[in-house]
């Protein structure tokens, strides 16, 4: 019998029209930046009017005796006041084909060009931000900004700071760091320790109730002060943004998946212990963002250790308000390509302006209740007048044991 068969190019081939797109994760920290005075990340508009440069002021609390009846003139206090500058930078992206091209297409990819183009500008304003987390804060104007790749991520990005610049930063902020669970692996009554030295001593030490109780204890009693995120019938509450690795620790320590499996809805949809979700513990709220695992794999690996090994240190933020500052020029919007070849070229492409920077201020200026300017050195546990020290929040290191 003769089977009749079908020729290579006489075989039908059925092309879908539905495009699937590669997952990308929304922001995370979205829920948690507003522009009221009370936002993690406080978002400004004075920008889009012009500017270059935003001049953001800060002032700290008064902080000296006063007077009952002796005399008050002379004595009074100079308030403590600081002015950050934050500069912003372009991002631009596009994408173009042909008619020639279209012509060939069978499912419209080209018509992807703006959920991609949308998806590009929440990753990268995302990813900013944890860089912007982890920058030394700095005085100066970014060192690329205005560059063809710009740099809106404000202060020397950690990736690229040197080893002086890590540990001044570590210097002027060490109240409001932790390594693993004791002060003493970064600072003593006499010896501030460097940022290398400091990571090595936190080996196995996880992110657990314990530490992040440290943590919030940082907040409370560094100074000035950490605004906590929300007050409620005179309870603190703190968001902690953690990576993959160091909130899977937190969510498997018996004390905290206790806390959550007891103390919440029990509800499949509610409770995190059955659905991925915010933990609380002691007033804090856990967030996952698992990109911060993903910089210290990359951007950072130089400095945490690459993923090859079998556990490495990794960064948490314990945030208050006004820990950052997202500052907009243009909001994002789309643009289209005009030297088209007589209608044959066709560009899609996004772009926006704006400038994202961990709060800092130039901390202590006076002495609390005097005129006498501060110490230039600064002190065992810094503080000196060129002391740049990050506003609202306190930087944790972690042991993160990775997957086998």
């Amino acid at each position: 019998m003769a089977v009749t068969t079908v020729d290579t190019n006489n075989k039908l081939v059925a092309f879908t029209r539905d495009i699937n797109r590669e997952f990308v994760r929304q922001n995370l920290f979205s829920p948690y930046m507003g522009e009221g005075m009370d936002a993690v990340i406080r978002v400004r508009q004075e920008l889009k009017s012009g500017g270059e440069q935003m001049n953001i002021p800060l002032v700290t609390k008064l902080l000296g005796n006063g007077k009952s009846t002796g005399t008050l003139t002379g004595a009074e206090e100079r308030i403590d006041n600081y002015g950050m500058r934050a500069w912003l930078d372009w991002a631009r992206h596009a994408v173009v084909t042909t008619k020639a091209e279209s012509q060939k297409d069978s499912a419209d990819i080209f018509g992807e060009a703006k959920p991609l183009l949308s998806d590009w500008g929440k990753e990268l304003q995302r990813d900013e931000i944890i860089a912007a987390m982890m920058a030394c804060p700095s005085e100066s104007a970014p060192a690329l900004l205005g560059s063809d790749e710009g740099q809106r991520v404000n202060g020397v990005l950690w990736e690229t700071a040197t080893a002086a610049q890590r540990n001044t930063w570590l210097a002027d902020n060490v109240d409001r760091v932790l390594f693993g669970n004791a002060l003493s692996n970064h600072y003593n009554t006499s010896t501030i320790a460097t940022l290398t030295s400091a990571l090595s001593v936190i080996v196995s030490v996880k992110l657990t109730a314990t530490t992040v109780q440290m943590l919030k204890r940082r907040a409370e009693l560094c100074s000035p002060k950490i605004r906590p995120y929300k007050t409620a019938d005179g309870y603190e509450y703190y968001v902690l943004f953690a990576g993959t690795y160091t909130f899977r620790d937190a969510k498997t320590d018996t004390t905290i998946a206790t806390a959550n499996r007891d103390a919440r809805p029990r509800d499949v949809g509610a409770n995190p212990i059955f659905q991925d979700g915010d933990l609380m513990y002691d007033g804090v709220i856990i967030r996952k963002v698992p990109e911060i695992s993903t910089m210290v794999n990359g951007d950072w690996s130089a400095v945490f250790g690459s993923a090859t090994v079998s556990g490495r240190a990794e960064p948490v933020f314990l945030c208050g308000q006004q820990t950052a500052t997202m500052a907009w020029g243009q909001m994002a919007k789309p643009t289209f390509r005009k030297e088209d070849d007589y209608g044959f070229i066709t560009g899609t492409g996004i772009e926006m302006a704006y400038g994202i920077a961990k709060m800092f201020k130039k901390h202590p200026m006076y002495i609390p209740g005097t005129t006498t300017l501060n110490s230039s050195s600064g002190n065992a546990l810094g503080g000196g007048l060129s002391s740049l020290v990050q506003w609202g929040m306190v930087t944790g290191f972690f042991y993160a044991a990775l997957d086998a």
